[in-house]
Formats: structure tokens, C-alpha cells, sequence
């Protein structure tokens, strides 16, 4: 495995108004919210960076080319279309995409300034021996999974933004006889009460 390159996959919204961090908004207001979504987006990209792998991708919904990205889009950073589909589907299309390019694949959001270069560079050194790696999150998802191979049933019916999210994708890695490596568990910043993290970004 250690002969494949790795490539950060980070999975973003625009920050529009009223379209992103929504469960922020009570607190924030919509332009609030948006601007919060657009600094971890900028600390997400820039942990990437710093991390030094091979390849780091924005996979941007809505299109990267659609207005709602004018001013937005970060540098450095190779762009893709998150395409048509639910979560699961998004995120298993991205993966097959790039594996079958003969890359491995960090799969990741921008709610957890947590997430870290250094973390990033672990998961990566992780995957020379291991089939996938995951970082939980604190709420039951995860901030980050790994893979050097793909099966359609580790993002086939999940309950997205759940507390169950993790713990049955660990599940399916295990029925698939995989080598899996847990990371540490973390916190996203999604609700209000999660705010006070926010303090220390740029």
C-alpha cells in the first residue's frame, strides 16, 4: 500500500447564507453562520496544505464553476463536483474515483478545526498498513475516513448525521475483514454550544 500516493478529499458546501451551518443560525444569524462555515473552510484547506500529501481536492457542491463559489474557492487545491445523489452516494462516488486513479483517499469535512496537519499525516502513514482508518466524532460521525480500497456498503444506507454513523461504518469495515486504524475522537463545531472552539480560528 505504501507506494500509493494520498489525496485529501474535503467535502464543503458554499457558504452561502442560509445554506450552510443552519443549525448555527439561531446563534449566529445567516451571515453569520455562512462566515463561520467559510473560516473552517479556510482552516480546513489550510491544515491540508501544511499536511504535504500528494494531492489535496475541494469536492464542492454545488458545482465549483456555479456563482455561488465567486470569491470563495481556495488556491492550491485541485476542484471537483460533489455530482447528483445523497450523502452516502457523494461520498462513495469520490472514493471509487479516486482509488480506481490509483490513489488512496482521506475523505474529510471542514467542522473540525481538530483535524489537524498533523492528524491528517497520520491517517495517511496509517493507511501504509492498514485498509482504512477513521476518526470518530464526538457525536457519533466522523471527521475523517481513510481508505486504501472501497466497497459501496461502508456509505449505503447509513443514517447521515446520526449518532449511529461511526460505529456502523466501523461495523461494515470489520464484516469486510479489513485492518482498520481508530484515531483519536473529536468534536465538529455544529451546534450552538459548540461555538466556544470556534474562538481560536483566523
Amino acid at each position: 500500500m505504501s507506494a500509493a500516493t494520498t489525496r485529501i478529499v474535503i467535502f464543503a458546501k458554499a457558504p452561502v447564507p442560509g445554506s450552510v451551518k443552519t443549525r448555527l443560525i439561531p446563534a449566529l444569524g445567516k451571515a453569520g453562520a455562512a462566515l463561520l462555515a467559510q473560516r473552517l473552510l479556510a482552516k480546513t484547506v489550510d491544515s491540508a496544505l501544511v499536511a504535504g500529501l500528494a494531492n489535496t481536492e475541494l469536492c464542492a457542491a454545488p458545482h465549483p464553476a456555479d456563482p455561488q463559489w465567486a470569491g470563495h474557492l481556495p488556491a492550491g487545491v485541485r476542484l471537483a463536483d460533489q455530482g447528483e445523489g445523497n450523502l452516502g452516494q457523494r461520498l462513495s462516488a469520490a472514493a471509487t474515483r479516486v482509488i480506481d486513479g490509483g490513489e488512496r483517499v482521506l475523505l474529510i469535512g471542514t467542522d473540525c478545526p481538530d483535524l489537524d496537519s498533523a492528524r491528517l499525516c497520520e491517517a495517511a502513514a496509517q493507511l501504509d498498513r492498514h485498509d482504512a482508518v477513521i476518526f470518530p466524532a464526538r457525536d457519533g460521525g466522523y471527521v475523517l475516513l481513510g481508505l486504501a480500497r472501497t466497497d459501496p456498503s461502508l456509505f449505503a444506507d447509513i443514517a447521515w448525521s446520526t449518532s449511529t454513523v461511526a460505529a456502523t461504518t466501523i461495523a461494515r469495515i470489520r464484516t469486510l475483514g479489513w485492518s482498520l486504524y481508530i484515531g483519536d475522537t473529536l468534536s465538529d463545531i455544529d451546534e450552538p454550544a459548540d461555538l466556544d472552539r470556534a474562538q481560536a480560528l483566523p
